[in-house]
């Protein structure tokens, strides 16, 4: 892969984890001023905004509703909805370094999930960097001796969804029109997110809500779309490395923005979940390897046997 290419990939990456992670304030931000539905709900509106972009001229806006694997693409409109739905709830309730360490246990569950519906074996390393990660979260929440409250269940139900999204993905992998894929991630917290709004919603009372709710879906939609332009440039292992940066993001808006002091322990756990999702992407960057060296081997073989079946029929 050309290194330039590579480079602008990390570099979408990393731009669009800074969007998701200022976007993420913006909806704390609205804490006591708009229902969390409300919020989430912008997100779905907003969204909208990236299909020409990632729609292709033979493509139909209606696509979005006409997906080939249609339980799938309801499975994951439906997980991304409480996803969004949580994810708002707890980071009004929470720090936003305590609600991103409860989000991170996604690798979790995505690996226990893939253990029991796909049937996908895994690894040692693989197990043991969920551990890790897992005593990461024990370390920042430290529960028994810090308090626990409906922002903590927020968090994990959001990091479950989000797990349940990516098998759901997976299994939807010959859906070949990327508007039906993208399409359940709008449509799931539009009606979701909308229908229980509707019980008590309310128009933003000030213009500084109303520009805190742009903010929130405005730059989740710009995450999504630059997440999307960096998995075409670069493979998906180099682009979820730099997602710990959202915890620096968290730690840095949590202290200037928030005024939330850290202590030294909510470091050690957060070093700890680092760890975890290093050791993560080193082990996959060494699967990866292999398979590309096995890959390449396989094809220098074919390329001698061809070769040879050439001087053999010469000969005859």
């Amino acid at each position: 892969m050309d290194p330039r290419t590579l480079i602008s990939g990390m570099a979408l990456a990393l731009g669009a984890y800074a969007s998701f992670s200022i976007s993420d304030a913006f909806s704390k931000l609205l804490a006591g001023q708009l229902d969390p539905f409300e919020v989430a709900f912008s997100g779905g509106v907003f969204g909208f905004l990236i299909l020409p972009f990632i729609r292709k001229p033979h493509e139909s806006y209606l696509d979005v509703f006409r997906p080939k694997k249609k339980a799938m693409w309801v499975l994951r409109a439906a997980c991304v909805f409480v996803a969004t739905a949580a994810s708002v709830e707890a980071f009004m309730l929470l720090s936003m370094p305590e609600a991103l360490s409860l989000m991170f246990l996604m690798p979790l569950f995505v690996t226990i999930l893939s253990v029991v519906l796909l049937k996908e074996k895994v690894t040692l390393w693989a197990w043991l960097a969920v551990v890790l990660g897992f005593i990461g979260v024990l370390i920042v929440l430290r529960p028994g001796v810090r308090p626990l409250n409906m922002g903590h269940l927020c968090a994990l139900v959001a990091a479950f969804a989000n797990a349940g999204s990516v098998i759901a993905y997976r299994l939807a992998d010959k859906e070949t029109v990327r508007l039906s894929l993208f399409g359940s991630s709008l449509i799931g917290p539009l009606v979701g997110n909308g229908l229980l709004m509707g019980l008590h919603a309310t128009w933003p009372a000030t213009i500084t809500a109303w520009v805190y709710l742009f903010g929130y879906g405005f730059l989740a939609a710009l995450g999504q779309l630059l997440m999307m332009l960096a998995t075409a440039r670069a493979p998906a292992n180099r682009v979820a490395l730099p997602q710990y940066t959202q915890m620096v993001w968290g730690v840095v808006l949590s202290y200037v923005v928030f005024h939330q002091p850290l202590d030294g322990w909510t470091f050690v756990g957060i070093f700890v979940l680092t760890a975890s999702g290093m050791l993560n992407w080193i082990r996959q960057r060494i699967r990866y390897e292999h398979m590309a060296m096995k890959e390449r081997l396989e094809r220098k073989k074919a390329r001698k046997a061809a070769k040879w079946q050439a001087s053999q029929a010469q000969k005859t």
